[in-house]
């Protein structure tokens, strides 16, 4: 396949086969809709970690020289191109060939991306005058509801401002998540303080107002993207699997920037919810988006639809973005777990592995044995090659209360070490050194801010990093009738075989309406009477792999008597 692509380059680099075969006189007149920086840079990027996988030079050299071609195109010299893609890809993928290759022009590219989207007169208007076509209208039409063109403003690909003038986390949620992974990434690689704070801005936006509990993102199919605060719909939201794992490497980039908990937490959130949920368990099928609340009904041929986007999963899409993003998230897991400074190793995600890593000059073994996220206990094993002093940084997630820690059977005080999430064990460390660390999972019940209108009078139940949801294969059909009550405790089940092989479940009383009561009215005045039931609740991961029905997160919940 390399020799394939390396053969259809053109002379001078070019590299996109839509415009090779169809049309080269067109390429690069329409950045805004044609992706082919989008394209250039995932290509790059499958380049970079071929190289690294290999040693293999081949097409790591001819997306170099198609990155050249790229460097001729674009940039602020006379005769160039003032543009920008309108599907952010390529700025972060330049700076992983950046760091692949240490040559400092492909910085230089990324670095211009970045600063110039957004700037006046903008450049999509531009190249559309030059087309011959009018920019797009972006009023709203005489009956006063959105025109199809809305999801085309500025807003969408994030060129409405220069990044570092944004606040707000506005447009196509994927667009985005790329974008401030190549912010990140450029702030990073720049020490560019402007840049970092943007992200910090975008950041905030987005976990205290626009994100699900899944760490799912866009709730809408228009714009496959965001709204506006607290727009957080369950049935029929759209919540692309590729913008959960967008967050995922944006969280990633952030705490390799500063150690910080609330950036590991909620891609913890997302990997653990909003990304796997995207793929059956046995990896044959797919979601494109990743409702959370679903209504099944009969169409007149008998087959189960859905009032919402997405109900089964399917074997593939005509936009395969989101089962290959899946592979490139899960190949990249292990580089997620740990990460290293001069004298500190920080454990941001916790699961059976060996690690060899640099730190304080020597090679460091490191084993961490455990059940994580079903199981409490982590015990993290160090092999340095010589005793030394360093620190070792162990994340305290957010949803945990009573964290315990012991380094060689002595208890330590978490809360005395612990900074921005992370405790922080700083001593001379030995062969064999153990440390243990229990989380406690106890069932929670988590409710929404009351701006969130989906979710008033409404509880989603946690265990450890895991949200859970009904199906209607364990509770039966209608599960809005079902409320949560106020006392209820919780119970863990636990199966060795089947679908649910090692993975809990959570049992817990409820009650619901006695549907016997009614006699085919459709209103009545009176009370009925509340059945008590027990519901069960399973990783929303997990749901869709049985016979179709209905799904819910935001479980009814009854009102306690605490003011």
């Amino acid at each position: 396949m390399i020799n394939l692509i390396a053969k259809a380059q053109r002379p001078d680099g070019y590299l996109n086969s839509h415009y090779i075969v169809s049309d080269l006189k067109a390429r690069w007149t329409n950045l805004r809709d044609a992706h082919e920086l989008y394209c250039a840079g995932h290509l790059t990027e499958g380049a970079v970690a071929y190289f690294q996988a290999t040693g293999k030079r081949k097409f790591l050299d001819v997306m170099c020289r198609y990155v050249d071609h790229i460097a001729t195109v674009f940039g602020t010299r006379p005769g160039q191109k003032r543009g920008y893609c309108g599907h952010e890809e390529i700025e972060l993928a330049l700076v992983k060939l950046y760091r692949a290759t240490n040559e400092p022009r492909y910085l230089d590219l990324a670095k211009y991306f970045i600063d110039e989207r957004g700037r006046q007169p903008n450049y999509f208007d531009m190249e559309a005058k030059a087309r011959g076509e009018k920019p797009r209208d972006f009023r709203i039409n005489a009956r006063g509801s959105v025109s199809r063109e809305f999801y085309f403003n500025y807003e969408y690909n994030q060129s409405h401002r220069p990044v570092r003038e944004q606040d707000t986390v506005v447009g196509h949620s994927v667009r985005a998540m790329y974008l401030y992974c190549g912010m990140a990434d450029v702030a990073a690689a720049t020490n560019d303080k402007t840049l970092l704070a943007a992200c910090r801005r975008l950041w905030n936006s987005l976990v205290h107002q626009q994100m699900h509990i899944t760490g799912g993102l866009g709730p809408v199919h228009a714009n496959e993207g965001f709204t506006c605060d607290y727009d957080l719909p369950n049935e029929g939201a759209y919540l692309e699997t590729c913008a959960a794992i967008g967050l995922v490497f944006w969280a990633h980039r952030m705490v390799n920037a500063e150690l910080d908990s609330q950036y590991t937490d909620v891609m913890e959130r997302a990997l653990y919810n909003g990304t796997i949920s995207g793929v059956a368990h046995d990896g044959r099928t797919f979601f494109y988006g990743n409702p959370l609340a679903v209504q099944p009904s009969f169409n007149g041929n008998g087959q189960f639809v859905a009032r919402g986007y997405h109900y089964r999963r399917s074997e593939w899409f005509n936009t395969s973005c989101c089962p290959t993003n899946i592979v490139r998230m899960l190949a990249q897991f292990p580089s997620f777990l740990y990460s290293t400074g001069p004298d500190q190793l920080a454990v941001h995600h916790y699961a059976e592995s060996e690690a060899q890593l640099t730190v304080a000059g020597q090679t460091i073994r490191l084993t961490q044995t455990t059940g994580y996220p079903w199981a409490e206990k982590i015990v993290v094993t160090i092999q340095p090659e010589h005793t030394a002093k360093w620190t070792l940084a162990l994340r305290i997630p957010a949803w945990c209360r009573g964290a315990k820690l012991q380094v060689n059977g002595q208890s330590v005080a978490v809360a005395r070490i612990t900074l921005k999430g992370y405790a922080r064990l700083k001593r001379k460390w030995h062969k064999g050194d153990r440390v243990t660390l229990v989380l406690p999972m106890p069932v929670e019940r988590i409710e929404a801010h009351p701006a969130v209108r989906q979710d008033c009078g409404r509880v989603a139940l946690h265990r450890g990093p895991v949200v859970y949801c009904l199906e209607e294969a364990d509770n039966g059909g209608n599960l809005n009738d079902f409320v949560l009550r106020s006392d209820a405790a919780f119970t863990i089940q636990r199966s060795r075989t089947g679908l649910f092989n090692g993975i809990p479940r959570i049992l817990a009383k409820a009650c619901r309406r006695n549907s016997g009561d009614w006699q085919g009215e459709l209103y009545r005045p009176q009370v009925s009477r509340q059945v008590p039931c027990v519901i069960t609740a399973i990783p929303y991961f997990m749901w869709a792999n049985r016979a179709p029905g209905e799904m819910l997160v935001w479980i009814r919940a009854a009102a306690t008597d605490k003011e």
